[in-house]
């Protein structure tokens, strides 16, 4: 049959997950339902990534293999013609070999964190970041997390039902940079353990209050111990920008 790479955006707010769940609306359960409508398939896709409650997305990855050979733009206008009524979008579809996988032939995985910072709630983007009223310094904030860069046990930054087999972990990047009264947090790894992001961000933010020093990033993640991680990072400011093939 044949296989379809998809893009997709989608608000996480309105949705329970990314992950298909019996009777709760899911960023999953959307995508295979618009499909069912436009091919007449009952069709289980693959994602890059299962993304929280909450959580956003500008550039999820999933595939979906169909019994028709359809032109992919087809594909693409098709269903996005039937998630008119969903936060969900299909940025671009392209036809791939039927070995290609969403997941298990990604390289890397990107994620964006906003955080709002300014003491004036947020009105446009309500449910899309988080809104830290104190003043944060980004630059400091930005040198502790250089700490958290490369291979380590991630154990103090691993949710308690991660079910990954193991802490260990390889993050390549993580930056930290003040754009206007937004504060932008980027990570990139390969793969990451279960509210990692989020537990690294929340972390930060600690230090960008000044509650921590810029080594207690460095001194926690040694630790190997989730009681030392600071407050996790709620789900609206986490989006997932990108997956590397």
């Amino acid at each position: 049959m044949p296989r379809y790479r998809l893009t997709i955006e989608y608000d996480g707010s309105g949705y329970n997950g990314f992950q298909a769940q019996a009777g709760q609306p899911t960023v999953q359960g959307a995508i295979e339902q618009a499909v069912r409508k436009f091919s007449g398939q009952a069709v289980r896709i693959a994602a890059a990534g299962r993304t929280d409650t909450g959580v956003h997305a500008t550039g999820q990855v999933v595939h979906v293999d169909l019994e028709r050979d359809w032109p992919a733009r087809t594909v693409m206008n098709a269903l996005n013609a039937h998630l008119i009524e969903d936060e969900v979008s299909v940025l671009d579809a392209a036809l791939v070999d039927d070995e290609w996988h969403a997941r298990f032939s990604a390289t890397g995985r990107r994620y964006l964190y906003r955080i709002l910072n300014r003491p004036g709630r947020p009105a446009l983007d309500h449910g899309r970041v988080w809104h830290v009223k104190k003043p944060l310094d980004a630059e400091a904030m930005h040198r502790a997390a250089q700490a958290l860069v490369g291979h380590h046990d991630f154990t103090t930054f691993r949710d308690v039902n991660c079910q990954s087999a193991s802490p260990v972990k390889s993050l390549d990047e993580v930056a930290v940079e003040r754009i206007g009264e937004e504060v932008r947090l980027r990570f990139a790894a390969r793969s990451f353990l279960h509210r990692q992001v989020r537990s690294m961000t929340g972390s930060l933010v600690e230090v960008g209050l000044g509650r921590w020093g810029e080594d207690a990033v460095a001194e926690a993640l040694a630790a190997r111990d989730r009681a030392r991680c600071g407050p996790v990072a709620p789900s609206t400011g986490l989006y997932l920008t990108g997956v590397v093939y």
